[in-house]
C-alpha cells in the first residue's frame, strides 16, 4: 500500500532531482552536509549519528543503500525492509533533508553529482577510509567521522532478537 503523498515522501528523490535541490541550496549559500549508509533497521544510534551530521550544515543529504547493495554487502538476508520503506522512515525524521537511493556498492556516483560541502561517515570510518573524502577534500568541503554509539548497530538487534526467540 502506497502511502499518500506527504511532505516527507516528497524529501526522497532521484539524482537529478537531487541535482537540483542541492544547486538552489548552493545558490543560497546554505552548507550541504551528505552521509550514507543502509538503515536497515533504524535505531538511536542513528537517529543520534543522523542529528549530530546535521549540525554540521544547513541541509543534510542522506544516501540510501538499495536493496541489492545491501544484499551484496551485508548479504543474502539483508535487508530486512525495502529500500521504499526505508526512505520513507528516514525521510520523516526532521534533520534529513533529501533521501537518495544509490544502487551501487558505494555511493561515490551520488557524492560526484552533488559535491556535498560536508562529508559524515559514523565514528567506524576513519576520515582517510570514508568513500569519496579525496574528492569533497578536492572541492574545498570537509571530511568528518562522528562518534559511535558501541553496541547499537542493526547486527546487534538482530542477533538480541534471534536470541530472544530461541528461549
Amino acid at each position: 500500500m502506497e502511502p499518500k503523498h506527504n511532505s516527507y515522501t516528497a524529501k526522497i528523490l532521484a539524482l537529478p532531482d537531487l541535482q537540483r535541490l542541492v544547486a538552489i541550496w548552493k545558490k543560497q549559500n546554505q552548507k550541504v552536509v551528505f552521509t550514507n549508509g543502509c538503515f536497515d533497521l533504524l535505531h538511536a544510534g542513528h537517529v543520534s549519528y543522523l542529528q549530530e551530521a546535521k549540525t554540521l550544515g544547513d541541509k543534510l543529504v542522506l544516501g540510501l543503500n538499495g536493496d541489492a547493495s545491501i544484499s551484496r554487502l551485508k548479504g543474502p538476508d539483508r535487508p530486512l525492509q525495502s529500500e521504499h520503506d526505508r526512505a520513507i522512515i528516514l525521510a520523516a525524521l526532521g534533520c534529513i533533508d533529501a533521501v537518495c537511493i544509490f544502487h551501487e556498492d558505494t555511493p561515490l556516483n551520488l557524492i560526484e553529482g552533488i559535491s556535498p560541502d560536508v562529508l559524515v561517515k559514523g565514528g567506524d570510518w576513519s576520515t582517510d577510509q570514508i568513500v569519496g573524502s579525496k574528492e569533497v577534500i578536492q572541492n574545498g568541503g570537509t571530511v568528518h567521522s562522528l562518534s559511535f554509539l558501541q553496541g547499537l548497530s542493526t547486527t546487534n538487534i538482530i542477533e538480541k532478537i534471534l536470541h530472544k526467540l530461541k528461549l
